[in-house]
Order: structure tokens, then C-alpha cells, then sequence
């Protein structure tokens, strides 16, 4: 059985790899779409994935973890939807492209919602985490909108 400590570095880990799947599906959805607009914008998202990734590496060294030390949980469904978007990208149609991110920040907000739920975290972790939801939330919404006018 873990201890507090050990569940919220877990958890954190399950997050940077989260982040980090994010940062590089946002990358490859970049590469594979034909607007210098989208491009841009997903360029964008990639690097605030970056972002939220040093974030997290630094709350899991608060929490006493080695954030190099990949060791947390399996990565489950949330692993497979951002498969699911890499897939996407090798059609190089930007519909495709929109609709397979909206998929993996779907999925990554279900896991921020979930971990978020733990009355244990560190509150300087947990404002961290909010801070992260709110603008993963804010990008799935601005997606959801570019997907509807390439409908």
C-alpha cells in the first residue's frame, strides 16, 4: 500500500506523461495540417504543454519525487487517445487533426478532474493542477470551435 507521498508523486508522474504525450501530439498536429493559422496555434499549444510539463517536474520534486524516474502509473485510456490522435495525423486532414485533439484533451481533462479529487495534495500542487485544467479546458474549447468551421 502507498503511502500519501508516494500517491501523489504517482499521480503527478500519470500527469507529465499526460503533458508530455499532449506536448508531442500537439507537435505532430502541427506538422500534418495545411493552414499556417492551425499550425501556429497548435505550434502554440505544444509549448504550453512544454510549459505545464517543467510545472509539474518541479511540484513532483516538491512532493520528494524524481520526475526522471518514470514510474507511475500505466498510462490506460489516456495513453490510447493520444494514439488515437497520432494516428489521426498521417491523414493530413485538418478536420481529422481537430477532431483527434479534442479526443486527447477530452482525456486529459478526465485525469485532471480525477486526481484533482484528492484531498490530500499539497495546496501549492493543487493550485498548479487547477491552473493546468483551466487552460487545457480553455484550448479544448477554442479547438472545439476551429473544428466546427471546418465542418
Amino acid at each position: 500500500m502507498e503511502n500519501e507521498n508516494e500517491k501523489a508523486v504517482n499521480n503527478l508522474k500519470f500527469l507529465l506523461s499526460i503533458t508530455n504525450d499532449g506536448k508531442e501530439g500537439f507537435k505532430s498536429a502541427a506538422e500534418n495540417v495545411d493552414s499556417p493559422e492551425l499550425k501556429a496555434l497548435l505550434t502554440t499549444y505544444s509549448i504550453q504543454r512544454a510549459e505545464q510539463a517543467s510545472d509539474l517536474k518541479t511540484c513532483i520534486r516538491k512532493t520528494g519525487g524524481d520526475p526522471d524516474n518514470d514510474t507511475g502509473g500505466p498510462l490506460g485510456a489516456i495513453h490510447r487517445a493520444w494514439i488515437e490522435v497520432k494516428t489521426a495525423f498521417t491523414t493530413n486532414d485538418n478536420k481529422a487533426v481537430l477532431e483527434a485533439c479534442i479526443t486527447g484533451e477530452k482525456s486529459a481533462l478526465d485525469a485532471y478532474d480525477e486526481i484533482l479529487k484528492d484531498e490530500s495534495l499539497d495546496p501549492g500542487t493543487r493550485q498548479v493542477l487547477i491552473s493546468q485544467r483551466e487552460a487545457i479546458a480553455n484550448t479544448l474549447t477554442n479547438i472545439e470551435s476551429l473544428d466546427k468551421q471546418h465542418a
